[in-house]
């Protein structure tokens, strides 16, 4: 029992970890705007999929994390990734049964959410300008979504994860 709980718990950082990862990884610079959100697509997922492991406590280390990761002012991301993640939580069962594509359409809406919550959070502490290419993530992010979904559940059911 200890184990398969261990083990869950395990599976679900690697795949933050991944996200981490995937986040990082260079783009080239005209395709640089249309960076997916990985880590907030992920994140979402496992609330959606497990509220009682993954809440707004693991969405607010991932952020800081995803800050640290970037150089960039720290707690931004953290706090983006904390609103988010609390307005899927509470509507976690209205989003499980919505279909796959009106899932993509409001995380992708979520998104474009979170790049002004940045936006607004950076403005705040220091001189930033807006660039409006960098709404193209939840594009991307409205396309991946139904994807990344059956991977991860994929995952979630490969490995007993409850």
């Amino acid at each position: 029992m200890a184990n398969s709980i261990f083990r869950g718990h395990l599976v679900i950082w690697l795949t933050f970890i991944a996200a981490l990862i995937l986040q990082a990884a260079p783009w080239p610079g005209e395709l640089a705007p249309f960076r997916p959100s990985w880590v907030l697509l992920v994140t979402f997922y496992w609330v959606l999929a497990l509220p009682h492991r993954v809440n707004v406590g693991t969405a607010l280390v991932l952020g800081l994390l995803w800050d640290l990761m970037l150089g960039s002012t720290l707690g931004v991301r953290g706090l983006m990734m904390a609103i988010l993640v609390y307005l899927v939580a509470l509507n976690f069962q209205l989003l499980r049964n919505m279909s796959y594509w009106q899932q993509a359409l409001l995380l992708s809406l979520l998104t474009l959410a979170g790049k002004l919550i940045e936006f607004w959070a950076e403005y705040l502490v220091s001189d930033v300008q807006f660039n409006p290419e960098q709404l193209w993530a939840g594009v991307l992010n409205f396309i991946l979504w139904p994807w990344l979904f059956l991977l991860l559940r994929r995952v979630r059911r490969r490995f007993a994860i409850r």
